[in-house]
């Protein structure tokens, strides 16, 4: 499993840590005002991130595959 961010697309709103239950473990704000994630050995895969990510810019891949899921927005 990865979590991976375009750095192109990403605002560094946070709201990804915001929304993820293990935030400031797993996600931060880099010096280049981007979000990281790491120590993903604390991730439950509950692609909260990716679903709060208002420009799309997190992509969660299990075994291989994107998890189709991450982009299906919550209202």
């Amino acid at each position: 499993m990865r979590i991976e961010v375009d750095k192109e697309k990403c605002i560094g709103c946070g709201k990804c840590r915001e929304a993820c239950p293990k935030g400031p473990k797993i996600w931060s704000i880099g010096k280049d005002k981007k979000a990281k994630a790491s120590h993903l050995e604390y991730c439950h895969v509950c692609i909260n991130c990716a679903s709060r990510c208002p420009v799309d810019a997190i992509r969660v891949i299990r075994d291989g595959k994107e998890d189709e899921e991450a982009f299906k927005k919550s209202e």
